[in-house]
């Protein structure tokens, strides 16, 4: 049995805004996050900002299912040394805060990007097996994007915002369409 990985089980989901209560200015995590080019690596320096305290991590992740749900990842601390050995890997960066937020007994985390991609908010619930990740229920998200690759980092490294809008347009043009033929087929078997 290979012990490397550990299983993720998630969904991801497009916010407009923090839920309140929190705003910019709670507790967070300031993440910078380097894809390593045509590989599924990616290295990871956390910064927390109240004591200017850095951890670095080399991540390789990988989706086991086509829905995108379920996840493989493996992680290797790194020290300073370590890190700045992976230095001539960087830029290909993506800018992150990361809130925290509480629902039912679920610790939400809650990316807002920041340069290219401020403006984009997403949320990620982390489930201990599929049939719990299935009955979760997001009252506050704008769409669900977990089966998207385009909203995965590897993806979004190049991208701006406006990206992201039609992106967004896109799926919901796409979901009216598939809303309209069933709405079709369910009228034409009445």
């Amino acid at each position: 049995m290979n012990k490397t990985y550990r299983d993720e089980f998630r969904r991801l989901f497009l916010l407009e805004h923090l839920p309140e209560p929190l705003t910019p200015a709670d507790a967070h995590l300031q993440i910078f996050d380097n894809y390593l080019f045509n590989t599924r690596l990616r290295l990871r320096s956390v910064r927390v900002p109240e004591t200017k305290q850095w951890t670095w991590i080399l991540q390789q992740r990988f989706a086991i299912d086509a829905d995108l749900a379920h996840w493989k990842l493996a992680e290797i601390y790194l020290n300073e040394i370590e890190y700045h050995t992976f230095e001539t890997f960087e830029g290909r960066e993506i800018r992150k805060n990361r809130y925290f937020y509480e629902m039912d007994g679920k610790q939400i985390e809650i990316d807002v990007f920041l340069g290219d991609l401020r403006g984009l908010n997403l949320a990620k619930v982390n489930f201990e097996t599929i049939e719990e990740l299935r009955d979760f229920k997001f009252p506050f998200a704008v769409l669900e994007v977990t089966p998207e690759k385009f909203f995965h980092g590897e993806n979004l490294v190049e991208r701006k915002f406006a990206d992201v809008q039609a992106e967004v347009e896109r799926i919901i043009e796409t979901q009216h369409s598939k809303d309209t033929i069933i709405a079709e087929i369910a009228k034409e078997n009445e």
